[in-house]
């Protein structure tokens, strides 16, 4: 049975209730080395202290760009314990990512991690970066002086969580990266209904092995805060490295996406018979279609089940997808809508879908942002009645479930009909030569947009031909209108950095010359 999930207006009052609980428990794990919460806790008075020594504190605003590691946590719960306003930047992003946020946030402080010969000269590109601007950025690296600084006298931590004081950049897969402004509060409220939608319990152990700079890095240290279970943190993801640590440490609920399922999948079908984690139970995850098929390989050869739930910059937990649904939910749903979340379907002529009609979702509670840093973008960016319009398609099923069904951007339109690229890439994904598969329209003279599949081989030495593809639709009895015309083979689709997902604008970029 789960455990009560704690409260509270603020992170740091999170922290504080939770060490009251269960100050010795394990919170965090990084390599063999683990943090009490208790231990969490201190680091972070520690680091504040040496953040406020710098003259950092409430209002302040601070871009971060820091590799997914314990001292990350614990600076970013330090600029949360001071009231600061932070801006954390995918550690992965280069200088051209960064000219542009920088230019948008244009912080007085930028924090990076102490430069490692051999290795990504952080301070480098942040001060190539910084020295274009009109007033200048001061940079800091995260070393001892700062984590390991003497505690003194520090102002009282914010009592209320609903101010903006967290910016999270959009990954800007069809468009400029744009500020999401988030609250402790909201933050906190996608933490706690992630935990619910997964019924963790204080015995389980998780995973960040993403980019902790993306939103579900605090909202899963808000689901480690309410529910008291751990973390193993990875720097870098890789199943090579990922899969032992994992089985040390007895993971049971690992944190990802799509690409990580995959990436799981094809580092057990080299070990068949013998699951290579035997503690999961579940992998979680958003962000990025889900292919139904997936589910049932997981099962099947991982033993644990996906629970797929439906997430975004602006609204990090909108549906939960629970061990306890259906295989036939979990494998073809994303989840049912989270407490408090109003969710509403609208067709193209602005009314409200049926049951089983696909249509814009907009949404509205307590995940979803306060805007946008630019204003001018929130008049667009929320309805009339203060819903989120999130650029999604999807239904409620019967059930209640919600079925994404595609993006607005992703419906092609070939002679004047409407098209889901989802749609086709499900059926597609079930071929057993695709290892991942995107589907995109393409300018056409004869017929407004084609459809070209573009996919990855399970096996490159034997490759999806196009009459095994025209064979395979023709086989699960699809219209013939929803064959694609175009089929590509790319050893590498292009992707972004935080979750690893397919960038389409970038395939409609390397495809566009008219056939």
């Amino acid at each position: 049975m789960q455990t009560a999930l704690l409260d509270a207006p603020t992170l740091w009052q999170l922290v504080q209730q939770r060490v009251a609980l269960t100050p010795d428990v394990t919170m965090l794990i990084e390599d063999d080395r683990k943090w009490t919460f208790r231990q969490f806790a201190e680091a972070v008075e520690h680091a504040a202290s040496g953040l406020h020594q710098r003259g950092i504190g409430a209002g302040t605003e601070v871009m971060w760009q820091l590799p997914t590691r314990v001292s990350t946590v614990i600076f970013s719960f330090a600029l949360a314990r001071l009231g600061a306003i932070q801006n954390p930047i995918i550690h992965l992003y280069g200088k051209k990512e960064l000219s542009a946020i920088l230019a948008q946030s244009n912080a007085p402080f930028y924090v990076v991690p102490p430069t490692v010969p051999g290795e990504r000269d952080y301070y480098e590109i942040a001060e190539s970066v910084r020295s274009a601007l009109a007033s200048p950025t001061r940079i800091l690296t995260l070393d001892a002086g700062i984590l390991e600084a003497e505690k003194g006298s520090l102002p009282l931590p914010p009592a209320s969580g609903d101010l903006p004081r967290w910016v999270y950049y959009t990954s800007g897969t069809t468009s400029a990266p744009k500020g999401a402004l988030h609250s402790d509060a909201t933050l906190i409220a996608a933490g706690r209904v992630y935990a619910a939608a997964l019924q963790v319990t204080p015995q389980d152990v998780g995973t960040i092995g993403f980019p902790y700079a993306h939103v579900g890095g605090t909202m899963n240290i808000a689901m480690l805060l309410a529910s008291g279970m751990s973390a193993v943190l990875l720097e870098r993801f890789s199943t090579d490295e990922a899969v032992p640590v994992f089985r040390r440490h007895g993971v049971t609920v690992s944190s990802g996406s799509t690409a990580h399922y995959l990436a799981f999948l094809a580092a057990q079908r080299k070990s068949p018979g013998s699951p290579i984690i035997p503690t999961l139970r579940v992998l979680s995850g958003g962000g990025a279609p889900k292919p139904p098929e997936l589910y049932f390989e997981a099962q099947a050869e991982l033993r644990c089940c996906i629970a797929h739930s439906y997430g975004m910059t602006e609204a990090p937990m909108i549906a939960g997808a629970s061990p306890s649904h259906s295989d036939d939910q979990l494998a073809h749903s994303d989840g049912t809508p989270v407490t408090g979340m109003q969710v509403k379907i609208v067709l193209a002529d602005g009314t409200l879908a049926a049951a089983g009609q696909s249509g814009e979702l907009r949404v509205k509670g307590p995940t979803v942002c306060k805007g946008y840093t630019d204003t001018a973008l929130n008049a667009d960016a929320f309805d009339a009645d203060g819903f989120f319009r999130t650029g999604d398609l999807g239904m409620r099923r019967a059930d209640g479930h919600i079925a994404l069904t595609g993006r607005i951007k992703d419906v092609i339109i070939r002679k004047g009909e409407n098209i889901s690229a989802r749609e086709i890439e499900d059926i597609l994904y079930e071929h057993p030569k695709i290892g991942a598969v995107a589907v995109i329209g393409l300018p056409d003279r004869d017929r407004g947009e084609r459809v070209c599949a573009v996919v990855e081989s399970r096996d490159p030495a034997c490759p999806l031909t196009f009459s095994e593809m025209v064979e395979f639709f023709e086989k699960a009895g699809a219209m013939r209108q929803k064959i694609p015309e175009q089929l590509e083979i790319m050893e590498h689709m292009p992707r972004n950095e935080t979750f690893n997902k397919i960038l389409k604008f970038k395939l409609r970029e390397l495809l566009s010359t008219p056939v």
